[in-house]
């Protein structure tokens, strides 16, 4: 009789010791699972974005190219590339992201006016992802002209880069590449983590760099 009240006492103290395991990976479980989510979601629509680009660049026209030349402002130029990428982005220009919606970088630092990647513009677009625009002034063709911005998850939390937020670089011509592809492997492990910015993520993730890492 002792003997089974003792295998039932361990029996039960072994249970707790699972449930309190579980308790404690579950948390993480299901933020990778997001995370993995997140990434998919990223690089679909960086495919589609490229193609996207690809079709554009074959379609322009001289007037689409004397537009944005004679446009003096980054307003106009902006304007510019939404009328031109709104049909294939689903882009709704009638109604904004709320004022609150203020993007933060990985480690939690927040995006300030005058950065880089500081977007003042927010649209909401397909599948309820939210898209933002920032023009690039410069003379030179092999310059940045605009950055572009995907929050994969919406008006939704986290609302950080290299989490649900990532973005390219668009050139002359229409050619894209992701933030960070100028960048060499540590440099995208260091910013790709929950020390960095998590900007440059969005390459890191398209050439299989994991989360984990």
């Amino acid at each position: 009789m002792a003997g089974k009240k003792r295998w039932k006492l361990e029996y039960s103290i072994a249970l707790f010791v699972m449930l309190g395991v579980l308790l404690l990976i579950a948390p993480v479980s299901l933020e990778n699972s997001r995370q993995a989510n997140f990434i998919s979601k990223w690089n679909e629509k960086l495919n589609r974005v490229e193609y996207m680009f690809s079709v554009i660049n074959a379609h322009i026209t001289d007037d689409m190219i004397k537009s944005m030349s004679r446009a003096k402002t980054p307003q106009e130029r902006e304007e510019l590339l939404l009328t031109v990428v709104k049909p294939y982005l689903r882009i709704n220009t009638d109604n904004y992201p709320i004022r609150h919606y203020r993007p933060r970088y990985m480690n939690g630092n927040r995006v300030y006016r005058g950065q880089l990647y500081f977007f003042d513009d927010f649209y909401f677009a397909e599948n309820n992802t939210i898209v933002g625009f920032k023009d690039i002034k410069t003379d030179k063709s092999s310059d940045v002209w605009f950055l572009m911005m995907f929050d994969m998850n919406g008006l939704l939390p986290p609302n950080r880069w290299g989490k649900d937020i990532y973005g390219i670089n668009i050139y002359d011509g229409g050619r894209i590449e992701p933030f960070g592809f100028d960048k060499s492997m540590n440099e995208l492990k260091k910013d790709c983590s929950e020390s960095g910015s998590g900007v440059d993520c969005s390459y890191y993730y398209k050439i299989g760099g994991g989360f984990d890492d």
